[in-house]
């Protein structure tokens, strides 16, 4: 697995956060994978998984991600990608269990973050109010996540609602990779939901 211009290449994601998701209420979106993703090995070839190396994101007021979130929002809520989920393109659903939450016990979570608007911290005593966001799980140029499902899925699970409708725009840095039948049956039994 080299991270080298010639291998990697871009894929993004848009959720649409809108208002009045309330706490513990999630939205979530699904990037399909199957055109990089083969984890069954062909004869002579090998098995190929996706190995995300880097993810970044932003909250922005538009759905084409050029402006910032609002900056009077004050909603807090954690986000992420899961791999294979199949959780599909919902708002203000609940979801249930480990596998369906970024969190650093999930296995299956890629990327993960916690994200407190530009107004969250509003009459907190010698708090100055800005946004504030905290990685807690993430992919590097070393040690990628390597996908074998077919799909990974961003989820944002909210905490306080926002005012304004706004997106989460991820853009996963990535390459396709050949794998032996042992590390993909490894990496299928990790991504099982």
């Amino acid at each position: 697995m080299a991270y080298n211009i010639k291998d990697v290449f871009y894929l993004d994601l848009t959720m649409t956060m809108p208002t009045g998701t309330t706490a513990n209420k999630s939205n979530t979106a699904q990037l399909d994978l199957s055109a990089y993703i083969d984890p069954i090995a062909r004869g002579r070839s090998k098995g190929t998984g996706l190995a995300v190396y880097k993810v970044q994101y932003a909250v922005s007021g538009t759905a084409e991600g050029y402006l910032p979130m609002n900056k009077s929002d004050s909603g807090i809520f954690r986000a992420g990608l899961i791999a294979g989920a199949g959780l599909g393109n919902t708002t203000g659903v609940t979801l249930s269990g480990e596998a369906n939450s970024p969190s650093p016990q999930n296995s299956l979570s890629v990327y993960g973050f916690d994200h407190y608007g530009p107004d969250a911290f509003t009459g907190v005593a010698g708090v100055q109010p800005s946004p504030l966001n905290k990685e807690f799980i993430k992919p590097s140029k070393d040690v990628p996540y390597v996908i074998v499902r077919d799909n990974v899925c961003a989820v944002a699970t909210m905490e306080v609602a926002i005012q304004t409708e706004s997106y989460l725009h991820f853009r996963l840095e990535c390459a396709q990779v050949t794998l032996d039948q042992a590390t993909i049956n490894q990496l299928l039994r990790t991504q099982t939901v």
